[in-house]
């Protein structure tokens, strides 16, 4: 019993010296045991202020904040069906688009808008407007829609350069709505000039801007901007590898393209073009050698349509039907080899080289009847209403 005793007063002396040795350093009485403290690390500071701008930054941002106010968002609204064949609404496409004037026209791409239900467009300073189709160019991918309710005040227009001044190399900022990331600015150049690209419905589009400035999904009907805020292309398309983002080859159609494509889009609500009216076989080599006709390449025409130009011009279809590799061909048609003096290989190229023709005027072709080299002059018209074939 008195051993138990002894060890609970040790116990007790134990546990009172420790709380006491707690204490006395927790009030700093022991000496040589007094807290320390800790020194912060010393990072390096900054100067006062931002840091002066170079030249290239303030025109960057110059740019950006002239034009990204006139820079909207597009959300379609496409139509679906369900198992049941039962209609709904989906969200369909997204892009930009750009004001063109205070009167709420938009220009915006053919393939943002294509087969929408309903349109929803979103200004800089994320405000909201339901908007309506003026007019579509399916082939230059172009199209201009219009928001009737928004205050004047609340457009800027982007002003229109002239793509022909444009030289390779020069520095060009792209402004839009990748991924949905509103109006985001991206920095490159004009890499090259002229191109020629197929879109996304198939059309060829010539005289195209390539450049290096980032361009992703969602950019499309963005502005391409040179250094004083003009718009000289509207970004359209970009080469990505296996279904990927940007690798630094995007496409812009050009300025001249768009001002003379949404003047007649807002004037006409359409496009006038030229019907040239011809259907046929875009030659080789190894089909015109198995015909044996006197050139390797161009449209060997195989049907004319009644009232066309090319019907009104005398050019002549087929008048036989040939079997080659197991398939009918009608052959001993013409053979249409140049537009305006420019050598033409397909009804692509036939019609992408009458793109700057319209109605009455005259375009010049050069074509083999048999073996004889014709030259002919062919006066320009509309498409009728009514189609019909002459054989």
């Amino acid at each position: 019993m008195a051993k138990q005793h002894r060890v609970r007063l040790l116990i007790i002396a134990v546990l009172l010296s420790s709380s006491a040795t707690i204490i006395a350093l927790r009030w700093d009485l022991i000496p040589g045991f007094s807290k320390k403290e800790v020194p912060a690390p010393a990072f390096a500071s900054a100067p006062a202020g931002q840091p002066a701008l170079s030249s290239e930054e303030e025109t960057n941002v110059r740019v950006y904040k002239m034009v990204s106010p006139g820079v909207v968002n597009i959300t379609s609204t496409v139509v679906e069906y369900d198992y049941y064949y039962r209609p709904y609404a989906t969200e369909g496409s997204t892009g930009s688009g750009c004001v063109l004037d205070t009167d709420g026209n938009i220009l915006t791409n053919y393939h943002v808008i294509q087969d929408s239900e309903s349109l929803e467009v979103t200004l800089s300073d994320a405000t909201k407007y339901h908007a309506k189709v003026v007019g579509v160019d399916k082939q230059n991918d172009l199209a201009v829609i219009r928001i009737a309710d928004a205050p004047k005040e609340r457009l800027h227009p982007i002003a229109l350069g002239d793509s022909n001044a444009l030289s390779v190399g020069q520095k060009v900022l792209a402004i839009g709505n990748p991924l949905g990331l509103q109006n985001t600015l991206t920095i490159g150049i004009v890499s090259s000039l002229g191109r020629r690209i197929q879109t996304e419905s198939g059309d060829l589009v010539d005289n195209v801007i390539q450049t290096d400035a980032a361009i992703n999904p969602g950019n499309s009907g963005g502005p391409l901007l040179n250094t004083t805020g003009e718009m000289i292309g509207i970004n359209t398309l970009i080469f990505s590898i296996r279904g990927g983002g940007n690798i630094g080859i995007g496409f812009a159609i050009p300025a001249n393209t768009i001002r003379r494509v949404a003047s007649e889009l807002i004037r006409e609500k359409r496009i006038v073009r030229p019907w040239f009216g011809v259907e046929g076989y875009n030659l080789n080599e190894d089909l015109a050698d198995a015909l044996n006709l006197p050139v390797k390449a161009g449209i060997l025409v195989a049907r004319v349509m009644r009232g066309s130009s090319a019907d009104g011009a005398g050019i002549q279809g087929a008048n036989e039907i040939a079997v080659l590799y197991n398939r009918r061909f009608l052959i001993g048609g013409d053979i249409i080899t140049e537009i305006e003096g420019k050598p033409v290989a397909s009804l692509e190229e036939l019609r992408l080289m009458l793109e700057s023709k319209r109605p009455g005027n005259t375009g010049s072709i050069t074509l083999y009847r048999g073996r004889s080299k014709i030259q002919k002059s062919v006066p320009l018209v509309e498409a009728p209403r009514q189609r019909a074939l002459s054989f």
